[in-house]
């Protein structure tokens, strides 16, 4: 299995269970009642976020593990964006619940003043319902505020890592830059050379002229001498 089709398998599991939460947050503001059901609702939905998040958390070990730059700060970037939309899902989840407590708590009320019950049992009742919803809304807050600060560590890392990536591609172009300057020295000093070597050659071309010349005019000199 290469990389790509991982990923791919990764985005589709973000996706379903994203599916899945928002259904399940439209189950909760459709529930009537009692806090029992309302529990078991909490408890699922608690179950899908986590697995939600650890399929967020695998997408940004993939994306760190991407050979290519481009592709990796791609991947990145759309973690970041998986991140926000999972905040934005506990905001509705967390929002879904204050509403059906209170659905739950008014039901109750209307309940026991149907039944004609006495004061000091519907003040009983009251008390207990209350103490219920405080104590469940109280669990749902401290789990939602333990996801939002994973999901706090995990976008400073993801700033982090993309900070990195832009430092990373500025000391590679400012290496480029020097690179292309080196080689155009050497392009110059490549040039110099094949001047020097030709004025080189024309230098020995002109030395042998004289040369021979110069044994012409000897062998003239000789020949008058002589003859």
């Amino acid at each position: 299995m290469d990389d790509n089709h991982v990923v791919d398998v990764v985005r589709q599991e973000i996706v379903n269970h994203n599916l899945l939460i928002k259904a399940l947050i439209q189950d909760i503001y459709a529930c009537p009642g009692p806090l029992e059901v309302l529990n078991e609702l909490n408890r699922e939905g608690r179950y899908k976020i986590g697995i939600l998040r650890k399929h967020i958390h695998h997408l940004e070990g993939l994306a760190k593990e991407q050979k290519k730059e481009s592709g990796r700060i791609k991947l990145l970037k759309e973690v970041e964006s998986h991140q926000q939309q999972l905040t934005s899902t506990l905001g509705a989840f967390q929002k879904a619940n204050i509403m059906c407590m209170f659905t739950i708590e008014k039901s109750n009320k209307e309940e026991l003043l149907d039944e004609g019950s006495e004061e000091t049992i519907l003040h009983h009742r009251q008390r207990k319902d209350k103490e219920g919803l405080v104590k469940m809304s109280s669990d749902v807050t401290d789990q939602l505020l333990s996801i939002s600060r994973h999901l706090a560590d995990t976008t400073q890392r993801s700033a982090d890592t993309l900070e990195t990536l832009a430092n990373s591609t500025s000391n590679v172009q400012d290496t480029h830059d020097e690179l292309q300057t080196t080689g155009s020295a050497i392009s110059q000093s490549g040039k110099l050379l094949a001047k020097y070597d030709r004025r080189e050659s024309t230098d020995k071309v002109i030395l042998f002229l004289a040369f021979v010349f110069f044994l012409f005019c000897v062998l003239y000199i000789i020949q008058k001498r002589l003859y």
